[in-house]
């Protein structure tokens, strides 16, 4: 994981009493992040952007209410997920955008998840998942990701039933979900979307 040189708590208590230049580390801290979170959901560079804008501007606005924050991240991931869900409301309503995301989705939505999950970080994490599972999991799991084995081949290769492999993967999947989200809600969203591709 990345080591930052401050508390992410003490930050927002100096930026509670209007410190600016704390406020700078928390924007360099999770602007891009938060960037790749909200362009995975609206596929639109503006959109991300004035999504990120938005988040930064609330949290200067409503400062005074943050000096006690118990979780920094997962308040500010709260509030981008906020303003995601927003965004989706919005895209339900308009069929043109409706459209329009899943046609993105189509397009780019996996280079931007492969990209985020190839970070260091991201490998390490999930690699301490997968070695905190049995040995059986592990196997499936590598042959599912590493070799790109479909259940049907799975099944032969470990002697189980195709509907067995299914099940063992999605336990794999939301243990690896769990261990990522206890780490980062980002990496968490980002290893579903692109789960849905290879194990579903």
């Amino acid at each position: 994981m990345h080591e930052y040189p401050h508390n992410e708590k003490e930050l927002l208590r100096r930026i509670a009493r209007g410190d600016e230049a704390a406020f700078r580390i928390i924007f360099d801290l999770y602007r891009q992040r938060l960037f790749v979170f909200a362009l995975q959901i609206s596929h639109s560079v503006v959109e991300a952007e004035e999504i990120v804008q938005d988040i930064f501007m609330k949290l200067w606005e409503n400062r005074k209410a943050i000096a006690e924050v118990e979780y920094p991240r997962k308040y500010i991931y709260t509030m981008a997920r906020n303003r995601a869900v927003d965004l989706l409301c919005k895209i339900a309503r308009d069929q043109k955008l409706r459209t329009a995301a899943w046609v993105n989705l189509s397009q780019d939505h996996r280079n931007l998840t492969e990209e985020l999950l190839n970070e260091k970080e991201s490998r390490e994490l999930i690699s301490e998942a997968v070695a905190s599972l049995t040995e059986k999991k592990q196997a499936i799991f590598r042959l599912s990701r590493q070799e790109g084995l479909s259940h049907q081949e799975i099944a032969r290769e470990m002697s189980l039933s195709v509907q067995t492999v299914k099940n063992i993967l999605t336990e794999i999947l939301r243990h690896i979900k769990i261990h990522l989200q206890q780490h980062s809600e980002l990496l968490a969203i980002a290893f579903l979307i692109q789960a849905g591709y290879e194990i579903f």
